[in-house]
C-alpha cells in the first residue's frame, strides 16, 4: 500500500497543475473535443462558451455563500470548543486520519457545505494537535468523506426531483427521497461507506516516520501576524461601535430569521438552496454573538472561496459547448447502448464520472445528463429513481478527484493540490468500486 501511494503522489508532485491551469486545460479539451468528435466550428465553440459563461452566476453566488457561511458556523466559538474537546480526546495518527474522515463525510451526509468546512477545520486542527500524524493525508481523508454527499440529506438531485415544479416534472413526474436516498440499497451503501473508508484512510498512513509531512506552524504565522496586529488596535467605544457589538440587534434579527424558518416549514416550504442559506446565515448570527463578530468570521470564511468565484464561470462555459455541441449525448449514448434495463444505472454512473469532468456540479450536470438519462431509461424500461440516483453517484464518486470541490479545504489547510490528490486517486478506486457494486445489484433486485 505504502509503495502505491508514494507512486500516485510523487506522479500527482510533478504533473498535477493548479486547480485554475486545470480549469484552463479542460476548456480547450473540452473545445477540442466539440471540434474533432461532433464536428464543430471552432468560433461556434467560443460563441457556446462565451454565452454559457455567465449561466451559472446565480448558482455560483448560492455555493459561495453557503460555503463562507458555513466556514462562520463551523468555527463558531460554540462549535469550535466543542471540536476542541473532540480533537483532544484524539493522540494517535491513525485514530486522527479515522475521525477526520468521520467528521468529512458525516457532515457531508448532513449537508455537503457543512461537512466539507467542518472536515477541513477538524482535520487542520487534528493535524496540528496529534503528533506524528501526516498532514496532507489528514486533508485528504477529511476531504473524501464528501463524497458521502451523493447518498445525503443535500444530495442535489435527489432533493431536486421530490420537488414539486422540478424542470423535469413532466417526463419523470416528482421522486420522493423514500425512493432515493431512503432506499434500503442506499442506506446500505451510505453505511458501508462510512465504516470502510475510514479504515482505508487510515491504511493509507506512512508506516515510515521520514515519510510523515507534519503539519507546519509557519503556514498560519502570517495570517497571525495580521490578526494579532488588528486585534492590538482597539476601537474606540462610541454609539456606533456599541452597535457593532451590541447582541441584542445580532438575537432579534436572528430570532426573526427563526420564526420565518419555522412559518416557512409550518406552511409546507421545502429545504432548497435559498432555505438552507437563510438557516447557516442566521444560524452563525445567533452563534457569534454580535454583528461584529460575525463579520470578522464572514471575513476569513471568504477567503475560502476565491477558487470557486474564478473557476466555476469557467465550468458553465465548458458546460455549455458540452451541450451545444451534442457532447454530452454521445458521452451518455456511448455508455447507454451498452445498457439494458438492469445495468443502465451502472452504465449511468460510470457515463456521469466522465461528464463530471466537464461539468462538476450536481445540479447542472443533471441539466445537461438528465434528458437523454430519463428518455434511455423511459426506452428501457428501467427505473427512473435508480437512474437519476446512478448519476447522482457518479458525480459524488468523481468529485473525489475533480480539483473544483476541494478549493475551501485546500484554503483552509494551506496545502496544495498535488500535495493531497495521490491519496484521493486510491481512495476514488475503492468508492468506485462500492459505488458500482451498489448500483449494479440495485438494478437486478428491482
Amino acid at each position: 500500500m505504502s509503495k502505491l501511494t508514494n507512486f500516485f503522489t510523487e506522479l500527482m508532485r510533478k504533473y498535477l497543475p493548479d486547480p485554475f491551469v486545470f480549469a484552463i486545460g479542460l476548456t480547450l479539451l473540452t473545445v477540442l473535443l466539440a471540434v474533432l468528435v461532433e464536428g464543430q466550428g471552432v468560433m461556434a465553440a467560443a460563441v457556446s462558451w462565451g454565452d454559457g459563461f455567465w449561466n451559472l452566476l446565480a448558482f455560483t453566488t448560492q455555493i459561495a455563500v453557503m460555503l463562507a457561511m458555513g466556514y462562520v458556523i463551523a468555527s463558531a466559538p460554540l462549535v469550535n470548543k466543542l471540536l476542541d474537546k473532540l480533537v483532544n480526546m484524539v493522540h494517535k495518527p491513525r485514530t486522527a486520519i479515522i475521525v477526520a474522515t468521520l467528521v468529512g463525510g458525516i457532515g457531508s451526509w448532513l449537508n455537503w457545505a457543512f461537512g466539507l468546512v467542518i472536515g477541513g477545520i477538524v482535520a487542520k486542527k487534528l493535524g496540528s494537535k496529534v503528533k506524528g500524524v501526516h498532514y496532507p493525508l489528514i486533508i485528504a481523508a477529511a476531504y473524501s468523506g464528501f463524497t458521502l454527499y451523493g447518498l445525503g440529506l443535500s444530495a442535489s438531485i435527489p432533493v431536486l426531483i421530490s420537488t414539486p415544479g422540478h424542470p423535469m416534472e413532466k417526463v419523470m413526474g416528482v421522486i420522493p427521497l423514500s425512493k432515493t436516498i431512503f432506499t434500503t440499497p442506499m442506506l446500505i451503501t451510505s453505511l458501508i461507506t462510512i465504516i470502510t473508508l475510514p479504515l482505508l484512510n487510515a491504511l493509507l498512513h506512512p508506516k515510515n516516520k521520514k515519510d510523515v509531512i507534519e503539519h507546519d506552524p509557519s503556514l498560519e504565522l502570517a495570517g497571525q501576524e495580521i490578526a494579532a496586529s488588528v486585534e492590538a488596535v482597539h476601537e474606540p467605544v462610541t454609539f456606533a461601535s456599541k452597535l457593532n457589538n451590541s447582541w441584542i440587534l445580532s438575537f432579534l434579527i436572528g430570532i426573526m430569521g427563526v420564526a420565518y424558518i419555522v412559518n416557512h416549514f409550518v406552511k409546507g416550504g421545502t429545504l432548497d438552496f435559498n432555505t438552507i442559506n437563510f438557516i447557516i446565515l442566521f444560524g452563525g448570527i445567533l452563534l457569534l454573538g454580535t454583528p461584529s463578530n460575525y463579520v470578522k468570521q464572514l471575513n476569513e470564511g471568504i477567503k475560502t472561496i476565491s477558487g470557486i468565484l474564478l473557476q466555476y464561470p469557467f465550468y458553465a462555459g465548458i458546460m455549455a459547448i458540452m451541450a451545444a455541441s451534442g457532447l454530452v449525448d454521445t458521452i451518455s449514448k456511448g455508455f447507454v447502448n451498452l445498457a439494458d434495463a438492469h445495468t443502465l444505472p451502472l452504465w449511468g454512473l460510470l457515463s456521469s464520472y466522465v461528464i463530471n469532468f466537464f461539468a462538476p456540479s450536481g445540479g447542472g450536470h443533471w441539466v445537461v445528463q438528465g434528458p437523454f438519462m430519463i428518455e434511455a431509461a423511459h426506452k428501457l424500461g428501467a427505473s427512473l429513481s435508480q437512474t437519476s440516483m446512478s448519476v447522482m453517484l457518479g458525480n459524488a464518486w468523481n468529485d473525489l478527484i475533480q480539483p473544483f470541490w476541494i478549493l475551501p479545504v485546500l484554503a483552509i489547510s494551506k496545502l496544495k493540490l498535488k500535495d493531497v490528490m495521490g491519496y484521493l486517486v486510491i481512495i476514488m478506486v475503492w468508492i468506485g468500486i462500492l459505488y458500482s457494486a451498489s448500483v449494479l445489484i440495485w438494478g437486478y433486485l428491482g
